[in-house]
């Protein structure tokens, strides 16, 4: 038989081919057990990324992570006050509030300490009812539409966690004022947010404490804002589960969440929010799938 250079090169191409697919299956659409494996207990649930706003997400250096994702926010009992839509009477009322947003973040890890982080409601639909005994000018239902509130963060390791010490971690977040004409919808005005926190992993999972002071372009002064207590565990190398409760000043929540891997880099995340005190929401579930690069 003669020798057939054309089909040995085919032949070839082809081994070059399947190899190629077999370390996308193995890198991309299979389950990162072995890697959990290799890590220390203390890092079992989270590995060694850098903490993300994301609930339970974290960033390794020269990775990307990308979530688009749709949120609904239900208020049965939203404050308000007239003169702070632009009607005038400065007083508080209580109004039924509903929200739908398409959501898309994107977080990349700069180095082994730095991560940066960028996360817009792409799309927006929001509807206030008026309270029965709000006498202002205030339409009886006020709707908005549109390009809704954007923010960037960075975030920063000072301290990795060690069997005795937690990691320690802050972040800067802004929050840019390109809906300064909306009432209901975006953000108005500038807003600044510092936080810092610390993470520790446990037999029984991993906790996360993190508080945080915020300015307003509007109230000019740094108040008190955010403040939460986490927790994390991975139950298998398919499934974890987060719940917390996540306050600002007086408005507390409840979440809970579940995040089910479809690939290695690929998992959709499945959470809602309660309210727990009554100027916090009342509903607010959360669909998407976090992919990363």
């Amino acid at each position: 038989m003669l020798f057939d250079p054309c089909g040995a090169s085919k032949v070839r191409s082809s081994a070059r081919l399947a190899g190629f697919a077999t370390f996308a299956c193995a890198n991309i659409w299979m389950p990162a057990a072995a890697d959990a494996q290799r890590l220390p207990p203390y890092l079992a649930d989270r590995g060694t990324g850098i903490a993300t706003s994301m609930f339970g997400e974290y960033v390794h250096k020269g990775e990307l992570l990308v979530y688009p994702f749709h949120e609904f926010t239900a208020f049965n009992q939203f404050e308000y006050k007239p003169a702070e839509l632009g009607f005038g009477l400065d007083q508080d009322f209580r109004g039924k509030f509903r929200e739908h947003e398409a959501n898309f973040f994107l977080a990349l890890g700069v180095s082994d300490r730095i991560a940066l982080e960028l996360e817009s409601a792409l799309f927006t639909t929001a509807r206030l009812r008026k309270d029965p005994s709000d006498p202002s000018a205030l339409p009886s239902e006020l709707k908005e539409s549109g390009f809704g509130d954007t923010q960037a963060e960075i975030r920063y390791r000072f301290a990795h966690e060690t069997v005795k010490r937690p990691e320690l971690f802050s972040y800067l977040e802004v929050d840019f004022p390109f809906q300064r004409g909306r009432r209901i919808i975006g953000t108005q005005t500038w807003a600044y947010k510092f936080g810092a926190g610390a993470i520790k992993g446990f037999s029984f999972g991993t906790l996360t404490a993190r508080v945080a002071g915020q300015y307003d372009e509007a109230d000019k002064q740094v108040v008190f804002g955010e403040y939460a207590l986490e927790y994390l565990k991975r139950f298998s190398p398919k499934f974890r589960f987060y719940t917390g409760m996540e306050g600002d000043q007086d408005e507390v929540e409840w979440i809970v969440e579940g995040q089910y891997w479809l690939a290695r880099r690929v998992h959709l995340k499945l959470n809602s929010a309660f309210g727990v005190t009554s100027k916090a929401l009342d509903f607010a579930p959360e669909l998407g799938i976090m992919f990363r690069f």
